[in-house]
Order: structure tokens, then sequence, then C-alpha cells
């Protein structure tokens, strides 16, 4: 028997979905479980796997197109089973949801006559919301100026949120008319971002017709109107607009308009980003630029400072670095930290690791240990694996710990679920994954969240010791530092052995100083008798 599969609500906030790609065509077989497509929501792009098993008998939306939560998106049944029945009922449904509407917007409608109306093939482009977390988008960057001519797909601008720094493609095909909200500005989200249709629309209007439909950014009618009178646009008058963007994008942070994958080759290789040359559209390094750069002494040489001259440079802060502050003065002023500081012996640890190591296709860190180690202390001890609430404490009996990742704009914090169920080499690769995706800001917004404990690793800078911010609203974090050989006492001889002092910041609202002093006690039966942690 045939069955419907509907558009999915793939988070929280979603309203549609557009299709990104079908893994799967017309007729082909769909076992439970196979990826039937990857649908692009309003936070990522995810694959969907069908429940259903059968045969791919109808697809109700296109690549490329976008539509509405529970909207018929495939059937599924048995070969050559006759679906005109469905697809009947499917339009007769469609028909009649779209009567009732009209005749509940009717008098809506009669009222308000004298209102404009956006025209036909006309787009109004809204701030996007790119996280659950996201209030207002700073825009880095514009890829396209008034005038250019923009295709479904292409990328539109940059825009920073209060995670990262993203990538906007549009939805839409036609001609950049009017930018609403320019480089280096904040608008909240659902303001009005820019207007896309075909060339010679009337922006004036446009714009008014924006505003009486409640559009949230409510100057740019005043602006458009008293700047330019309501006539027909052409592209000449893009151009001073296109220069200001150009201007506001050259001094703004003297940002770098580089494709995602320029950047990522410029890293591996070492190449600075300021000394290459851009050949993409608007100046954008793209990677062929990355592949034939090469450097020269005049580039490389550092610029000449007169002696006694005195410089500075002012940044604009982040999305990422305003939330980052904002969030870690909230912890620090209202959480009271205490820390309690110890010194390991890992002399034991680092045989286990090489022996370890020579497992076949096994690699794992000493990081690795730490997490597994730490995620089973913390079973031990869950008022250490804690919340506070103004009313109550909440004991988490699961353990999600969270992983510090260091990225250039600020600091993430991708969460490794279920950590004590974990075997050493499944933390490892998922970490890695992490990282790698952290520093790509390719990271789900669900991957950064639900974290009841976490792990702050400098060691590898080479870090002895140091102190951390609670990541609120856990009640604890561990900062780890690096291995180091020197003299130690053991069996009252001298000898030179290898120590890691770690240090635990704890919230005295919820973890009393002994809580935490036994917690480090468990902490350092498994770290130091490294078995314990496969048995």
């Amino acid at each position: 028997m045939a069955i419907i599969v509907n558009m999915p609500r793939l988070s929280d906030t979603m309203e549609d979905g557009t299709v990104s790609s079908w893994l799967k065509k017309v007729g082909d077989k769909v076992e439970e479980g196979d990826i039937l497509a990857e649908i692009e929501t309003d936070k990522a792009t995810m694959e969907f796997e069908s429940f259903n098993e059968g045969f791919l008998l109808h697809i109700g939306i296109a690549e490329g197109e976008s539509a509405a939560v529970d909207s018929l998106l495939a059937i599924i049944g048995d070969e050559g089973e006759d679906i005109s029945g469905l697809l009947n009922a499917e339009s007769a449904k469609a028909a009649t949801e779209e009567t009732l509407e009209a005749e509940e917007t009717q008098p809506e409608e009669s009222a308000e006559q004298p209102a404009a109306s956006i025209p036909e093939g006309v787009e109004v482009v809204k701030m996007p919301r790119l996280s659950d977390t996201m209030e207002e988008g700073t825009v880095a960057s514009w890829l396209k100026g008034v005038g250019d001519t923009v295709e479904e797909g292409e990328i539109l601008a940059e825009i920073e949120t209060d995670k990262a720094t993203m990538e906007f493609e549009s939805f839409y095909a036609g001609e950049l008319l009017h930018i609403g909200v320019q480089v280096g500005e904040s608008a909240a989200v659902d303001s009005l971002l820019a207007i896309i249709g075909p060339s010679g629309t009337d922006v004036a209007a446009v714009l008014a017709a924006a505003s009486s439909a409640d559009t949230p950014k409510t100057e740019e009618p005043k602006t458009a109107t008293a700047d330019a009178p309501p006539q027909t646009t052409t592209t000449k008058p893009s151009e001073p607009v296109e220069k200001t963007v150009a201007q506001a994008s050259a001094n703004s942070n003297q940002r770098i308009m580089a494709s995602p994958l320029a950047k990522k080759m410029a890293a591996e290789k070492g190449i600075d980003l300021r000394q290459v040359q851009g050949s993409g559209e608007h100046g954008r390094i793209v990677k062929r630029d990355i592949e034939q750069f090469v450097p020269s002494a005049a580039t490389s040489a550092a610029p000449f400072v007169p002696k006694g001259q005195e410089s500075s440079e002012d940044i604009p802060n982040s999305q990422m670095r305003k939330v980052i502050a904002k969030r870690l003065a909230e912890s620090k002023f209202s959480a009271p930290h205490y820390y309690l500081s110890v010194e390991f012996d890992m002399d034991a640890a680092i045989a286990f690791r090489k022996q370890y190591n020579e497992l076949p296709d096994t690699k794992i860190s000493f990081n690795d240990i730490v997490v597994k180690a730490t995620a089973l202390a913390l079973k031990q001890h869950p008022q250490v694996n804690s919340r506070w609430y103004d009313d109550r404490m909440q004991l988490n009996h699961h353990v999600h710990i969270g992983v510090a990742v260091a990225v250039p704009d600020g600091l993430v914090v991708p969460v490794v679920r279920f950590a004590d169920e974990m075997a050493l080499p499944q933390i490892g690769t998922q970490v890695k994954d992490y990282a790698v995706r952290a520093r790509d800001k390719k990271l789900a917004p669900d991957e950064m969240e639900g974290s009841t404990f976490t792990i702050s690793n400098l060691g590898m800078f080479g870090i002895d010791e140091f102190t951390s911010i609670i990541n609120q609203p856990n009640s604890a974090i561990l900062s780890v530092g690096a291995i180091v050989q020197k003299p130690v006492v053991k069996n009252g001889e001298i000898v030179v052995g290898s120590t890691m002092k770690l240090t635990l910041a704890c919230d005295h609202r919820t973890v009393d100083g002994a809580t935490g002093a036994q917690f480090l006690q468990t902490l350092r039966e498994y770290i130091e008798q490294p078995l314990r942690l496969v048995t």
C-alpha cells in the first residue's frame, strides 16, 4: 500500500524546507533507513532517511524547490502501484486549503484595499535566522552589488551570527535592486535585508509596500524616498551604491573576501590571505588564486614604522566575540568560582597510550584519555555533573562533555554525548571531527548544545597550568595542562617522571570543596590506572 511522505520538521523553528538533492529517483527501491534526500532547513542541510520501504513512486518537490512543512514530499509503495487516487486527493486537499485561506483573508484584503502590494516576481529578502540563538545578524560583506544579476543558489552575502560567520545564498533569481543592511551594520532577524526582482522595478514602491506589510526595517522607505525619486531603476544609479559597499567592505576590519575552500587551502599552506590578489567576482579570492600564489620578499616584508611612532588599530567585535564576552561575564560575576588544582602522575598513562596505539588502525590522544576518565568519574559524582537554577539543582545522570575548541573568531564548545559509554577510539574520532568542522564553521547548532560538563585543554600549546571560567549552565569546568618531565620522588628516590596539572573550577552554589576534591580523587584513579578505562 502506497504511503505519503510529507516534508518533515527537522528543527524547532523550521516552517519550510528546500530539497537540496534527491539520493533516490522515481522507480528506485527504497529500504527502511536509506537516505531519501538532503533537505535544507533554516539551520542546516540535513539528510532525511526513509522510515518506509518499497519503491519511490512519486517526487512531490523537485531539487532546489521549497515547500512548507507537511507538504507532499514523496510517495513510496509497491512497484507499479496506481497512485493517481492519492495524487488527486492531495490536489483536492491543497485546493480546499487555498479556498479556505482565500475566504479567511478576503475581508482583510477588502478592508486594506488601498495598501500597496509587492509586484509579481519581486522578492523581499529578510535577515535569516542562521542559528537557534540568533536574534540579530551583522553583514560582514556583500558579494553582490545593486544592479548585479543574482542566480538562484549564488552567495549573496556573508552574515555574522552569535556563533559564526556564514555564507547566505539566494533562493531567488533576478537583479539585486536594493540593499537594506550595509556592510558592518547589524539588524534584527526578519528585518529587510535586500530586494531581488526584474530589472526596472520601482524600488520605492516595493519599499512602501514592504513597510505597509509590517516589514521591520521601517526607515528604509523614508531613506529611499528622500535619496531617490520614485522612478524606474536602471543600472547606473547602482554604481554609487556599489562603490559605497566596496569602500565599506575595505574599511570594515579590512575583511578579506575569499571562498571557504580558498580559506582552508590557505590555512593548510600557511599563506597570508592579505598577500593574495583575488581573481573572482569583486576581487574574491578563489581556489586558483591559492594554487597560483607565489610569495615574494616584497610582500612578506614587514611595513616600516618610524622609531617612536605610536600606532594602533580598532577591530570591530564580531557577534561571536560579543556573545562570548556577555556569557563569560555573566558566568564569572554570577557564579561564585573557586579552584582546585592537582598534579597527576602520567607515567602509566604514557605507557598505556603507547601500547594501545600499537593496535591496528588505532590512534588515541591523551585528551581522549582525559575525556573518558572524566566521564567515568562524573558518573560517580553527579553533584559535579549538575546545573544550578534559582529554585533547584539538576543532577544529571547522563554525561555530555563539552570540549572547548579554539576558532579564529573565538571559542566554540561541541558536545560529546554519552561520553562514558564510548570507547577511546570513538571519542578520539568524534573530537577530531568536531575540531575540523568547527574551524570550517560547519558545526550544526545542536552539536554545541546540551553539555553537562566542560573540558578545556591548553596542554597542546605548552601551557603547564591555567584556570577557566565555567561554561554555564554547567557547574564545573576542567582545565588540562601539558605533560612535563621533572624530578619526582618515587619509593623514596628522586627519579625523572612525567606529570600533568589539572585545575577544576567549581560553582560553589552546587559543588562544595569536599565534593570537588572527591571527584578529583576518583579522576586520579582512572588516569593513573588507565587499564580501568577499558575494563
